[in-house]
């Protein structure tokens, strides 16, 4: 079932419900998770581990229950860095009416934007040692070039206006310029994009984790655990199956979340924002040049064409004439 083709409230309720499981687990999880217990032979079911065992004989269910949280809070803290950054600056590129200004905000984010973001945090890592708050503080370093792009994209018809010289005119400050009404048009799609962008970090965020920056090699991640265990991916899938299928889970959910909220519902089809209907509509009959005589019914005559003739005279059974 494609999602776009259920309707608003379903689909809602559809990403509602992808999204719960690895968001409870990711937040909730630690604090069920208990203590450790022995550990017990590595890629093993049974023994009192429901989900077995990981590649150091761990209960797979417990680094579960551990693994969510680092991956969820380090790609929102990722997003919302990276446009509490991008929004002054693609704002201030989109309202400024100096062009060296608007360059000298753009042209390094594109030097910066030329560089592969995964690339670039290998290339880190193999200097620094970061951890998940450097990972964080990397992710969203990457992301700004093209968040600024994309706020002052969605930002740019809006602050040519005629309404934004108005303000100026009046003497609004230009924050309330900026977010009041340039900001508020370009809403939904700023929103859009940064439903978009947090898949996005959250997949980098993994995939970082995934080779090891920002993590532990043992360290209770879902995307680590990925990695550590899928040698013994035939032996014991779950301890791969499982935090690969939350964090798809995840990242799908949190899309589907977005793009169902953004869509505007047709609550009354065939009316406008007010809930008429629209006059022809309304009349019940289209415009006069396009209506249609009806079977059986004699047209309506003109208000030119004179009092209507008696049946079966013409001119010539005038005596007048």
């Amino acid at each position: 079932m494609n999602p776009r083709t259920v309707p608003g409230p379903r689909r809602f309720t559809l990403s509602l419900l992808i999204l719960t499981v690895p968001l409870l687990l990711a937040l909730l999880g630690p604090l069920f998770a208990g203590d450790p217990g022995p550990r017990a032979a590595s890629f093993t079911l049974g023994g009192g581990h429901g989900a077995g065992t990981d590649f150091v004989g761990r209960d797979v269910w417990r680094q579960v229950l551990l693994g969510g949280r680092p991956v969820v809070l380090t790609a929102l803290a990722a997003t919302v860095l990276a446009y509490a950054v991008a929004l002054p600056l693609g704002l201030i590129a989109a309202l400024t009416h100096r062009r060296w200004l608007e360059e000298l905000v753009m042209r390094p984010l594109d030097v910066l934007l030329a560089v592969p973001s995964l690339l670039f945090l290998l290339l880190v890592a193999a200097v620094l040692t970061p951890d998940a708050g450097g990972l964080a503080l990397l992710v969203a370093l990457v992301n700004i070039p093209d968040a600024v792009r994309a706020v002052r994209a969605a930002t740019a018809e809006a602050a040519a206006r005629p309404a934004v010289e108005a303000l100026r005119m009046q003497g609004e400050t230009w924050w309330r310029t900026a977010i009041g009404y340039v900001g508020r048009s370009a809403l939904r799609t700023l929103a859009a994009d940064a439903g978009v962008r947090l898949t996005g970090v959250l997949y980098l965020v993994a995939t970082a984790a995934f080779l090891g920056v920002g993590a532990e090699p043992d360290a209770a991640d879902w995307a680590v655990m990925v990695d550590r265990n899928r040698t013994g991916m035939f032996l014991q899938p779950w301890a791969v199956v499982l935090p690969a299928v939350l964090i798809m889970a995840l990242t799908m959910g949190t899309n589907l979340l977005f793009d169902a909220a953004l869509t505007r519902p047709d609550r009354n089809p065939g009316r406008d924002r007010r809930g008429r209907r629209p006059a022809q509509d309304r009349r019940g009959r289209g415009p006069a040049q396009d209506r249609v005589p009806q079977p059986g019914r004699t047209p309506a005559p003109s208000p030119t064409d004179g009092p209507p003739r008696a049946p079966g005279r013409d001119e010539k059974s005038n005596p007048c004439i």
